[in-house]
């Protein structure tokens, strides 16, 4: 028996198909309203996934697969009369296989945006298909362009309950045009990122795989209880200043078992830029990531800054692979940031061909504007690294702090670098002191000299890490 009823939005009507696709689209559905345990939902505590009562096909709303057809207006609608759902259990956008062109959209709360193996959401390479908002309160104005910004490939302001997931479908931002413009200057706008969730909770990113974003591939900004989960995420080596995951400003998030390979950084934490990020005051902490592949061929594999303003801690990192990368993990700042990087603890690390494998400077980024304030220095302390081995390293340290803000309690245990001959220093150190235990090779003085104060603190640092990022 053939089920059909008619839907209208903006005028327009759509027959549903058959009792069988209405059941195909329900059995899909097992991705997904989010209820994530109480301890805090990062990497210990996998949020559990509820099917969704209600959902639909893009094709119901005349979107065309065709790589050609902008089906912006298809997405807007679809999750305009999916937004009625909301109180009712909420709902699921199904994209089957096929080329979706699009250009900016938003998601609703409680929402899952499912693309099939095969599907792939296309960004259009006409800028005047993506909105220009106005700039993170926390930037004050456009990463690389003063004023506004373009508006995200898919995105999501205020929300709960939202997840974008798939079968391994995949967002492709097509941003060769966007990487031609930014290396010309001639943006009118700061580029587009390719998912961004902006003051959001309970928010899943898993399954999927994303291609040539403009500028980030995954930004979620000011957002508590996120999840990032068995995502490939990749752009090409010559990508300018393309990053993968950026959690900015945000609390209580978990990346796990993702593969990340990207013109500049791989994974980069950031929480605001100079004066406007210490006035918006919201730091990323609570952050777990683990079984990771990075690989970050101008950048760093997993970066902590220069964008700190608002403070960055309790992360705990394991269990990640890097390689084929310029550095390996970098904490970033300088003067004019204020904010601090602290209770930081990464083990288990293993890298190979990798130019730099730890750095720490303070010298590093530009300002918004000039009313920045150059006595406002950023704190960096209690810094754990251990359990980590490299192949083919060029550089096995490089820490340069700040001469009225020196970089403190930085913690090396059983680490071994194998350098090649490259260059001829393998560590350089200055305005930095800590404590080291089974580094080869040996580390700078700085970091050499045991004392009481400073291995304890290791120690207990190390002692508290597995409850760091998960309580």
């Amino acid at each position: 028996m053939f089920v059909r009823y008619l839907l209208r939005i903006n005028g327009l009507h759509f027959a549903f198909c058959t009792l069988f696709q209405v059941a195909l689209l329900l059995l899909v559905a097992l991705s997904n309203a989010v209820r994530v345990s109480g301890d805090g939902g990062q990497c210990g505590s996998n949020p559990t996934l509820d099917p969704r009562p209600h959902s639909v096909s893009i094709l119901e709303f005349g979107a065309v697969g065709d790589g050609r057809t902008l089906n912006t207006i298809a997405f807007q609608n679809a999750i305009f009369y999916l937004k009625s759902f909301a109180d009712k259990g909420g709902a699921q956008l199904y994209v089957p296989p096929g080329k979706w062109l699009t250009g900016s959209f938003n998601l609703t709360s409680h929402l899952t945006l499912f693309l099939e193996k095969g599907a792939v959401i296309i960004g259009s390479q006409d800028p005047s298909h993506w909105d220009v908002v106005e700039p993170l309160p926390s930037y004050g104005r456009g990463l690389e362009v003063p004023g506004g910004r373009y508006q995200s490939l898919i995105n999501g302001y205020m929300l709960h309950d939202v997840v974008v997931t798939g079968n391994n479908g995949t967002i492709d931002g097509m941003g060769v045009v966007w990487w031609e413009w930014y290396s010309s200057h001639s943006l009118n706008h700061s580029r587009p990122h390719l998912v961004e969730i902006v003051a959001s909770d309970n928010v899943v990113v898993s399954n999927l795989t994303f291609l040539n974003a403009p500028a980030y591939s995954i930004h979620p900004v000011y957002c508590s209880h996120v999840h990032i989960q068995n995502v490939s995420i990749s752009a090409p080596p010559e990508s300018p200043y393309t990053v993968g995951i950026v959690p900015d400003s945000s609390e209580y998030v978990c990346i796990e078992d993702c593969i990340v390979g990207m013109g500049f950084d791989a994974i980069s934490l950031k929480s605001g830029w100079d004066e406007y990020g210490i006035a918006y005051g919201r730091p990323t902490e609570n952050v777990h990531i683990r079984r990771v592949h990075l690989h970050a061929f101008s950048g760093s594999a997993l970066a902590f800054g220069s964008d700190m303003s608002g403070g960055i801690s309790n992360v705990v990192v394991e269990h990640a692979h890097v390689m084929k990368s310029n550095s390996g993990i970098e904490f970033r700042t300088t003067r004019g940031r204020g904010g601090y990087m602290k209770d930081i603890v990464i083990s288990d690390i293993e890298m190979e061909n990798v130019h730099t494998a730890i750095a720490a400077t303070g010298n590093c980024g530009s300002h918004p504007d000039d009313n920045f304030d150059p006595n406002a220095l950023p704190l960096l302390h209690h810094i754990t690294l251990r359990d980590v081995t490299g192949t083919n390293i060029t550089i096995a340290g490089n820490f340069t702090g700040i001469e009225e803000s020196p970089f403190t309690n930085i913690c090396l245990s059983n680490i071994t670098l194998s350098t090649n001959s490259v260059s001829p220093m393998t560590w350089e150190c200055s305005n930095v002191s800590g404590f080291s235990d089974s580094v080869l090779p040996e580390p700078c003085p700085e970091l050499g000299n045991p004392s009481y104060d400073s291995s304890s603190s290791c120690f207990y640092l190390v002692s508290i890490s597995g409850k760091t990022a998960v309580q």
